[in-house]
């Protein structure tokens, strides 16, 4: 009976809201995180920021990427509610802030955290420029075209494949799981961010996807930094075949605007790639200027 009359009376509360209200609300009613198991040990946890991976081995749990901190201190807490085996090591596929801010929550829990070379050089660079050093964990290992570490049962191994998203993106194999996380290479059905700043190349962005498609195969799973409202962050090859196309469309569509005399203005008002029916929605715009920049400035 009381459980009737407090749902009644909510149900009435949240109604009365307006939209606003009700959106700002939306915390009360449904979980802030999410953890999803996928195969031998490997899941995936979503919050805010770029996907995270991480495996719970019986030698230690390994973490792929780590969104800000607020959202690492949650993974942390939920992780050592699953093992009680140590932190071995933290990867960034990226040095973005949503994918790599999170890095701080670690310190004192991983000896060591592995990117690329260029992603720890970006990361500093940035840090440096916004005066944030104090709010960062660079990593402590680097690498440049592969790297492999047997831990537990499961190998990791991590690819180069050259500039794409930036010019420091990694692909992460948990070889034994056949799970890839690609960070931000897969933007899934949705308008990708190009960093043009750190070294971003959509032409050989495509030749990543490729050797990716090459590397791996059907059997596999990817995980993807980020995906559209009713997408997944998780996939299989098919997406990457398809995103692949979605940038040469781009790279092609600016190319023939450019070619037919229109200013970078009148090119920038598209807001929609025509000939696309999977990537639609809003910020067009971003992967248009970096397509318009790539073409005229190199």
């Amino acid at each position: 009976m009381l459980r009737r009359i407090f749902i009644k009376h909510s149900t009435f509360t949240l109604g009365a809201l307006t939209i606003g209200q009700h959106l700002s609300l939306k915390w009360l009613i449904q979980d802030p995180f999410k953890i999803t198991m996928l195969r031998n040990d490997v899941g995936i946890f979503t919050e805010r920021g770029g996907t995270i991976a991480f495996l719970l081995s019986g030698d230690g749990i390994v973490v792929v990427d780590s969104q800000f901190p607020d959202q690492s201190k949650n993974l942390i807490g939920e992780l050592k509610k699953k093992s009680e085996k140590p932190f071995r090591k933290l990867i960034n596929t990226h040095h973005h802030g949503d994918h790599s801010g999170g890095n701080i929550a670690f310190k004192g829990l991983v000896d060591h955290v592995l990117a690329h070379a260029n992603s720890k050089a970006n990361q500093e660079r940035v840090a440096k420029d916004q005066k944030s050093e104090d709010k960062q964990y660079f990593a402590t290992q680097t690498f440049t075209d592969t790297w492999s570490e047997s831990i537990g049962k499961e190998k990791i191994n991590m690819h180069y494949f050259g500039a794409a998203h930036t010019n420091g993106d990694s692909l992460v194999h948990f070889q034994h799981a056949n799970i890839v996380h690609l960070g931000d290479l897969l933007f899934n059905r949705r308008h990708p961010f190009i960093d043009r700043s750190s070294g971003a190349n959509i032409k050989n962005w495509m030749t990543v996807m490729d050797k990716a498609v090459k590397t791996f195969d059907r059997k596999t799973m990817y995980i993807y930094g980020h995906a559209a409202e009713g997408y997944e962050v998780s996939g299989n090859q098919d997406d990457l075949e398809k995103f692949r196309d979605y940038l040469g469309k781009l790279l092609h569509f600016t190319e023939s605007e450019i070619k037919s005399g229109k200013t970078k203005e009148e090119i920038l008002k598209n807001t929609t790639l025509p000939g696309e029916t999977e990537w639609k929605g809003d910020r067009f715009q971003r992967p248009l200027q970096a397509a318009y920049e790539e073409l005229t400035v190199g």
